[in-house]
């Protein structure tokens, strides 16, 4: 692989060819602090986003497992870090780039969040690479399988679809825990590849460049950074847009899952945000008080059928603690009502 080249020093290294995307007017909040040259990342058309924070071991395995990918796919990476201070993943990230382990971009967006993060990548691979047609992502947490790369792109080249998604598979750090994989909030959405009404995460996707010059930048809206919810809010809007969705449950991921995440305290508050999430999109979606009433009856019916539901799914999965996460959902949505925000992102350290 040919050495990386210089940093840019210039007002932002973006290709002057890239099309107009309504808000990309506003200067960018980012900085390149290492890129592969430029006749490296010519007529790139496959882009992987990996956003990075405090991680640098586990950005590291996130890396070597898209070095692994079968199939002889030319892509490029942009490792977005979001820890303005230390760091420490893009030094890491820089030094793999600099050992040739893979080609393409690192970045630093000092503004934490991680829509602040993801739009960063998206708008770096739209004006940095002219030929871009597929953008697609990993987070620092995660593994691609060896054949993940090559399934998303098969089903890209055929399905009548715009946006794809595949299955994130938990590796408990505490195998103990490991029933826990039977959880909603752990559990992919879809089981079976082919058409799918819209995806919910940003953890395993991938995205024709077009999806994102038509909704515009930012593409993901920040006031989710610290929610979560960005990614279903971002869907939610493509969806409106007209573009269709598909699931390819080949494109395999594993998410490294530490033993805070199985605590019965957060596995319980990360359902509460699934609520919460849910009910501020569909405020959005249906504005005025007559909207309002209207999720706020949806909330009301969700938690009085909750306790059918959560007696199925606790009798299903033999776990009292699973069964409550219809109820759980359901409360999180009456709490948005009131304004309380369930900020899981506020304090990494315990997330």
């Amino acid at each position: 692989m040919a050495p990386i080249s210089p940093m840019r020093t210039d007002d932002s290294g973006a290709v002057a060819l890239a099309p107009a995307v309504s808000g990309m007017d506003r200067p960018e909040s980012f900085v390149v602090v290492a890129q592969s040259p430029p006749e490296a990342l010519a007529g790139i058309e496959c882009v992987v986003c990996v956003p990075t924070f405090r991680r640098p071991d586990m950005l590291e395995e996130t890396l070597r497992s898209l070095a692994a990918q079968q199939g002889g796919h030319d892509f490029a990476v942009i490792v977005v870090e979001n820890e303005g201070v230390a760091r420490e993943g893009a030094a890491r990230a820089t030094a793999l780039l600099e050992a040739g382990l893979f080609r393409g971009i690192v970045i630093v967006e000092p503004r934490q969040g991680n829509c602040k993060a993801y739009n960063a990548a998206w708008r770096c691979a739209l004006t940095r690479l002219p030929e871009l047609r597929f953008i697609l992502g990993i987070d620092d947490d995660e593994q691609a399988e060896p054949g993940w790369l090559d399934a998303f792109l098969a089903a890209a080249g055929t399905a009548p679809a715009e946006l794809f998604g595949g299955a994130v598979v938990p590796r408990f750090e505490d195998a103990s825990r490991s029933w826990l994989a039977a959880h909603p909030v752990f559990r992919s959405h879809y089981d079976m590849s082919g058409p799918v009404p819209i995806l919910y995460s940003s953890a395993n996707y991938l995205i024709r460049r077009e999806v994102l010059e038509r909704l515009g930048f930012p593409f993901l809206d920040e006031r989710f950074d610290f929610t979560g919810g960005g990614d279903s809010d971002f869907f939610t809007r493509a969806r409106a847009a007209g573009f269709r969705f598909w699931w390819v449950r080949e494109a395999l991921q594993r998410e490294s899952m530490p033993a805070r995440r199985t605590q019965s305290d957060w596995v319980s508050a990360r359902a509460r945000r699934n609520g919460a999430i849910s009910a501020v999109i569909e405020r959005r979606k249906f504005p005025g008080l007559a909207g309002r009433l209207r999720v706020l009856a949806k909330s009301l019916a969700l938690l009085g059928a909750s306790l059918p539901r959560g007696l199925i799914l606790g009798l299903k999965t033999g776990s009292g603690l699973i069964g409550l996460y219809h109820a759980q959902v359901a409360l999180g949505r009456l709490a948005s009502e009131f304004g309380v925000e369930a900020e899981q992102y506020r304090k990494p350290e315990a997330n």
